[in-house]
């Protein structure tokens, strides 16, 4: 068998063992229509590949995810470089992210977090500071979830090895979130 059938056998295994996550996926998906519709935010992270999906899942609410709506609020927390090399300079990078939660987040509002280990500490800190603040979480997580796994309201945990399939998984997840909350985004003008 090649490489590439390798991969395809991969990925279709890993996207086959989410279909155990609809009740998590489903909590999510309803954690993100509520803070939307009633005009909180959504605050979104990762590091690396995973802050390009967290930029993803973010540009899915702001611009829009299947046809013409209004823009809702969804801010990606790795998109401003200055602040975060301010932030990692003053602080410590574990702080990047947690320091922008503590200053645009209020309760109501959603954390988002991506990480394919888990491990990550300033993905551990944003969850911590969520928590503090009154703000719900979701936490994308990879393997077993790692220490952040049980710090978030909801953990969607794709299983497996490979980054390139958990993040893989990942986009998935964030998709079918979209999906399920997209119709009731287009009702509100």
């Amino acid at each position: 068998m090649s490489m590439y059938q390798n991969s395809v056998r991969s990925a279709l295994t890993t996207i086959e063992s989410l279909a155990g996550l609809e009740k998590e996926l489903l909590r999510a998906a309803e954690i993100v229509r509520t803070c939307l519709l009633a005009g909180g935010k959504l605050l979104v992270a990762g590091n690396g590949g995973s802050a390009a999906d967290s930029m993803d899942f973010s540009t899915e609410y702001t611009c829009r995810f299947s046809g013409d709506r209004r823009p809702f609020p969804a801010i990606n927390l790795a998109s401003d470089g200055t602040l975060m090399a301010a932030i990692g300079n003053d602080y410590a990078f574990e702080e990047v992210f947690a320091r922008q939660v503590w200053a645009y987040g209020k309760p109501g509002d959603v954390l988002v977090v991506y990480s394919t280990s888990g491990k990550s500490p300033n993905i551990l800190r944003a969850l911590d500071e969520a928590k503090k603040r009154g703000l719900q979480s979701i936490a994308l997580l990879g393997r077993d979830g790692g220490p952040a796994a049980g710090r978030a309201t909801v953990d969607l945990i794709v299983p497996g090895d490979i980054t390139a399939r958990i993040q893989e998984g990942h986009k998935f997840l964030a998709h079918c979130i979209c999906e399920q909350v997209d119709g009731d985004l287009k009702k509100v003008s």
